[in-house]
């Protein structure tokens, strides 16, 4: 029973550099998955120049994959004492280093920069060919560079370059259509240069002062809804000149005008009385605005006297827009748990518990009911191109995060206020309003924007060396793709077609990097092993992969992957329970569970503080507190345990890997701008709504316990069906997270839906009776819920979306 306890099985793919030892007659026409010092070295007599170059460039990612290094960020001042110039060339023989073009470029209307790596052999002073785009240039090597190092070069845009603008915004004139709410004026008598005027219908929602986006001729507009008008109403607009900006209209930024109400710092007093049982210094929640905020007691206050702090006017005098269904959900049967609150002190986001009186629950000790952690990055530099950090589990209290967001000119984009408002939106709201920030946080096409060239059979090493060479402005430039030796213009089918095939490719298990969920197949977890099957770069391609998945929601792509929760609440700096190891690991979650009931006999299993990892054959023992071998696991120390054993399986195991996931997402989406999400809408947002075909879903349902007679036709389950058939996409796909962790639905339809072990478990509906349980609970191991036999639909109907909504909270309905 306690076997998995001690033991932990690292599973890695160590067949990849095999498939990758070739000659160079094979290497052209294979993918460049990974490649490995140990078979360059063995193939070294035999190797091409070209493929000498390959080898440094594999070296240079080496360096970089240590994020804590301040060398791995190229240096600026190298760029400097470099010299480039046009050279006409036959062809990429005579070149020092080829790689046929493939890197990523930053241009701007009269220039192209790229960064390029300097060859072997050559000495400082000495110049060098490499290609830029699709010229061939002649570099110098400055002085205090050496092989391997990273130069950036800046050389004039290449005409045929603009002739390709040209093309694509021929391509893009009328890709993108006036959102349905805008109707242009007829018959206008306009000057030259002129723009016409339109109508904008005011949609449901907004309110008097607040803003909304629309999209007019190629452009997406933040409008200002007048003071006296009202959702319905129609306002006249007349949108600015477009800029001259190559014709990529689908990712400006939006032209925000001037919010009278935005810049609002006065503060209104407040005077409350400090309730029963709070302790000097201790903090205490009310409501202001419909805001939960937190107060500290002052050190010389006590219980039943008056206090006086400040609070915005903004926040206090917030009009609350219409909340979606499942917020409403959540206020009504609110339940003790983790809540995100407003501290009154920095404004600052804090996750705070509240007991059953609503006071704020301040225990120390590690509970499995109630205590949980949080994932928190702390960064140890703010290098522009490569930042480092750490990353840790701590008590919620201390996982502080900013409620503002910084626009690209300095201001603020984002205050407090919107962020609340954008917490009870629908999921299609926020969406939209996630959106629409990122688009204002996207650089102007004018000021430069990234052309990605990439070979396809060199896919993921082209896409990696060059998103790992950009700066954190260059994440959020608009990105085009090229595919070397291709026709194509991209018009956003390249960028779907890179997005899914790179994803698809760092998630594949065969990479070594990821591997399956040992409670759910469906689900991608961490492979604490990726050392051995990446030993060269294996964090490197986790930051690769960081950067990557936060790109495709800056820039409305999906991924081609479903991770297990925790990563999701990582990402999101949510909580974490003894609860969430039952979606990672449900044989040790049990066995740990079981340890609570043996009471004093827990001291016989010979059990100490430590645990036992195996990799290919290999043992070794981890202590999971220092000198935990020495430490024996008694009925005082069980929660101690529990608590060390929760914080290794949820962090510490793949520390470093997260670690680096976490720095590369986080290059690209402010952390802020994510508080508006919980974990089950961001797999729907990275991965994309599922495709839920009802027919199938009904078709390939098993029925078991009380429903085990009567099956479909018993009187629950035809109400359960004809909910759910009632439910929109988003419900349904939180139906499926609820129940089988993720929302993904197989390749081949419900019919191969699989449970833990790898074997197909068609979704099941068990029976069960009121005297069990009051709402329907999941396993998700077996992709089964228990639904009680209610005696009315619009029973069964209200605790099923109770039991769902409260899901997406993190906590259990009791």
């Amino acid at each position: 029973m306690f076997s998995r306890l001690k033991e932990s099985i690292g599973h890695s793919s160590h067949h990849s550099s095999n498939n990758r030892d070739n000659d160079d007659d094979d290497d052209d026409k294979k993918k460049d998955k990974k490649s490995k010092k140990d078979s360059k070295k063995e193939d070294h007599k035999k190797s091409s120049k070209k493929d000498k170059d390959k080898k440094s460039s594999k070296k240079d990612k080496d360096k970089k994959s240590s994020s804590s290094s301040s060398s791995s960020a190229p240096k600026r001042s190298e760029s400097n004492g470099s010299t480039s110039k046009s050279t006409k060339s036959n062809g990429s023989k005579s070149l020092a280093s080829s790689n046929g073009g493939a890197g990523a470029q930053s241009i701007t209307p009269t220039k192209a920069t790229f960064r390029v790596l300097i060859p072997p052999n050559v000495k400082p002073g000495e110049e060098f060919q490499v290609y830029a785009g699709s010229r061939v240039v002649r570099v110098k090597c400055p002085k205090d560079a050496k092989p391997g190092s990273s130069l950036q070069i800046t050389v004039p845009v290449d005409p045929a370059d603009r002739a390709r603008e040209k093309e694509a915004a021929d391509a893009l004139k009328d890709a993108i259509p006036d959102s349905d709410n805008v109707t242009k004026i007829p018959n206008q008598d306009l000057a030259e240069g002129e723009m016409p005027a339109y109508m904008v219908k005011i949609p449901e929602g907004v309110r008097p002062g607040t803003q909304f986006s629309v999209m007019i001729g190629g452009q997406q507009l933040m409008i200002t809804c007048p003071n006296m008008a009202r959702p319905g109403n129609s306002v006249k607009v007349t949108p600015p000149p477009p800029p001259d900006d190559g014709g990529r209209k689908e990712r400006r930024r939006p032209q925000r005008l001037v919010n009278p109400n935005r810049k609002n710092d006065k503060t209104q007093m407040f005077e409350v009385m400090v309730p029963k049982g709070v302790k000097p210094g201790s903090p205490f929640a009310l409501m202001a605005g419909g805001v939960r905020v937190l107060v500290t007691c002052p050190t010389n206050a006590t219980p039943g006297q008056k206090i006086r702090f400040h609070l915005p006017i903004a926040l206090v005098n917030r009009q609350d827009a219409p909340k979606s269904k499942l917020a409403e959900i959540k206020l009504s049967y609110d339940k003790d748990g983790w809540t995100r609150t407003i501290r009154a002190t920095d404004m600052k986001f804090q996750w705070t518990r509240f007991d059953a009186e609503g006071g704020v629950d301040t225990r120390t000790r590690f509970d499995t009911e109630r205590s949980a952690y949080v994932c928190k990055l702390d960064y140890t530099n703010d290098n522009d191109r490569m930042r480092s950090g750490e990353v840790s589990l701590v008590t919620p209290e201390k996982a502080v995060v900013a409620s503002s967001i910084m626009g690209p000119n300095g201001e603020e984009l984002v205050s407090f206020t919107d962020i609340a408002a954008a917490q009870v939106k629908d999921y299609a709201d926020k969406i939209q309003w996630f959106q629409d920030t990122c688009a204002q946080l996207c650089v102007e096409w004018n000021e430069g924007h990234m052309r990605m060239n990439v070979r396809r059979d060199y896919l993921l090493s082209d896409s990696m060396a060059a998103v790992m060479s950009l700066s954190a402005k260059d994440l959020r430039k608009v990105w085009r793709f090229e595919f070397i030796g291709e026709a194509g213009i991209d018009a956003g089918g390249l960028a779907r077609e890179w997005f899914e095939l790179v994803t698809n490719e760092c998630f594949d298990p065969a990479m070594g990097l990821w591997q399956p969920c040992a409670t759910n197949q469906m689900c991608l977890q961490i492979n604490p092993a990726s050392e051995i099957s990446c030993p060269d770069d294996h964090l490197y391609y986790f930051r690769f992969m960081g950067r990557i998945m936060g790109k495709a929601m800056f820039d409305r792509q999906i991924v081609g992957g479903h991770m297990v929760k925790y990563l999701y609440k990582h990402i999101l700096s949510w909580p974490i329970m003894f609860s969430d190891l039952k979606d990672l690991d449900e044989e040790i979650y049990n066995s740990l569970k079981g340890l609570k009931d043996m009471g004093p006999d827990v001291e016989y299993c010979c059990i100490d503080f430590t645990t036992t990892e195996e990799t290919l054959g290999v043992k070794s023992t981890i202590e999971l507190i220092p000198d935990g071998a020495n430490i024996d696991v008694t009925e005082e120390n069980l929660p101690e345990y529990i608590e060390a054993v929760l914080k290794y399986r949820m962090l510490g195991r793949c520390e470093k890997q997260i670690n680096e996931l976490l720095l590369g997402f986080f290059d690209v989406i402010p952390e802020p701008l994510l508080t508006i999400f919980d974990f089950q809408e961001l797999e729907l947002l990275m991965c994309g709504m599922p495709n839920i075909d009802m027919d199938d879903w009904i078709e390939n349902t098993e029925y078991s316990g009380e429903y085990d007679r009567e099956g479909p036709n018993h009187q629950a389950c035809v109400w359960f069906w004809e909910v759910v058939s009632e439910y929109d996409h988003e419900m349904k796909a939180r139906l499926l997270q609820f129940v089988t962790a993720t929302s993904g639905v197989p390749a081949r339809g419900f019919s191969s839906l699989q449970g833990n072990d790898g074997n197909v478990r068609k979704f099941t509906i068990h029976g069960v009776t009121l005297e069990t349980c009051m709402y329907p609970r999941s396993h998700t191991c077996f992709n089964r819920i228990d639904l009680p036999i209610y005696e009315e639909k619009s029973e069964l109907e209200e605790k099923l979306k109770i039991a769902i909504t409260m899901a997406a909270t993190g906590f259990d309905m009791e």
